[in-house]
């Protein structure tokens, strides 16, 4: 196991922190479908993998992100989860919403877990279950947040230690796991989740599903990254690599959010 320098430390910390602050700004003072798209920009993922490719090794981190192609369609079943359990208002919904989701998310990870991918059948595998999920919750209604006009400290450190603690535990825990569960583990929503519980409990159920309905068709960024990844710590290392992935997924998401104001300008 390496020893990760305190900057470095630091600097998970500062990153996680910074990704999920910006997502809630988003989804509050804008729109919760384009907080959805962008939470499948790669944060959480990126993170997880690029510290796990440091503490451990990029030939591991390489092998976690074959399987994180098809760890995302655990993280849609963990957003399925908290959409069917997560009705009530307040706190009750949040925990009913974290229990639901969990479940199906470890229920989904389990399954993958018994099954040896590749690029392409990873990638084929979340592919397909973004068609399913996405006609799943064609019916969820779009609604948008009230506008709040500042962050509370208290919501800013629930969101800062909820985050830390997500990233820290996947980089921790991924030591003493096989690449199939660490990369499963890289695709946990690691900066959506604190977003969602706090939007929850500041402006109820309604959003939330908004942001989970949005999600899945946000993942074309979040593929075309670890997709890149799998390929560049290899042979560009994990600064390079991970410069080139960002590059992957953010022409993706571009392009993705071009066509959909063109169809959405031809349907009106």
């Amino acid at each position: 196991m390496v020893e990760v320098p305190l900057t470095w430390q630091l600097a998970k910390l500062g990153l996680s922190v910074s990704m999920v602050l910006g997502l809630s700004a988003i989804a509050v003072r804008a729109s919760p479908r384009i907080a959805g798209l962008l939470s499948g920009y790669p944060l959480g993922t990126a993170l997880a993998l690029f510290f796990i490719g440091l503490e451990i090794s990029p030939a591991f981190a390489t092998q976690s992100a074959v399987h994180t192609l098809a760890g995302f369609t655990a993280t849609m079943a963990l957003g399925a989860g908290y959409v069917v359990t997560g009705r009530q208002p307040g706190i009750k919904g949040v925990i009913s919403g974290v229990l639901g989701g969990f479940a199906a998310w470890l229920v989904m990870s389990t399954l993958l877990a018994q099954f040896s991918f590749t690029r392409f059948s990873g990638t084929l595998v979340t592919l397909c279950a973004i068609g399913v999920f996405s006609w799943l919750f064609r019916s969820i209604p779009d609604v948008k947040s009230t506008a709040s006009s500042a962050f509370s400290w208290p919501a800013l450190a629930a969101r800062a230690g909820l985050a830390t603690v997500i990233i820290f535990a996947i980089t921790r825990i991924a030591h003493w796991l096989p690449p199939e569960w660490a990369g499963t583990l890289a695709a946990f929503p690691v900066t959506m989740l604190p977003f969602l519980l706090i939007l929850h409990v500041g402006h109820g159920y309604a959003p939330v599903a908004t942001v989970i309905k949005h999600y899945p068709m946000g993942l074309g960024s979040l593929l075309s990254y670890t997709l890149c990844v799998s390929y560049t710590y290899s042979t560009l290392g994990l600064f390079w690599g991970t410069l080139a992935g960002f590059l992957a997924a953010t022409l993706w998401l571009l392009g993705w959010m071009q066509f959909t104001a063109w169809q959405q300008r031809r349907n009106a």
